[in-house]
């Protein structure tokens, strides 16, 4: 926030660098070339009955078909990763390669979810768990 008679000189250093700030002669008013983003947006992967949640979408929506056998391999370090059932057709059992709250995720009612997060030396973190059982 700049306050009104603050001296002012640039570049200014943001998350994404030096960014262009100018001061416009006749309102007094900065602008910038800056975007800045509200939150996390990524893909999302729509998987139907047993298979491998992907490691390249930020969201993966689930629809059962039965009892499912879901997998989900190593990330990135710092990686975040939502998992979401939509469509209840059965029990959705989750076992990541590397798991440190346990060893499966079981999804047995639409909307449960979990957040997880990538820790380089201790796998797949539960950040947050909206009705799944961790076991």
């Amino acid at each position: 926030k700049i306050m009104a008679n603050t001296t002012f000189s640039g570049p200014v250093r943001s998350e994404n660098g030096f960014e262009q700030v100018t001061k416009n002669a006749t309102t007094g008013a900065f602008t910038t070339n800056a975007t800045y983003n509200s939150g996390i947006i990524g893909g999302v992967q729509s998987l139907s009955g047993a298979g491998a949640v992907d490691t390249t979408n930020l969201v993966t929506e689930i629809t059962t078909t039965g009892a499912d056998a879901l997998t989900l391999a190593n990330g990135s370090v710092g990686q975040i990763k939502i998992i979401t059932m939509i469509v209840d057709g059965g029990n959705g059992t989750l076992t990541p390669t590397t798991f440190a709250n346990g060893s499966t995720i079981t999804f047995d009612a639409v909307n449960e979810t979990v957040c997880l997060l990538f820790a380089n030396t201790i796998g797949w973190v539960v950040v947050s768990n909206s009705g799944a059982t961790v076991a």
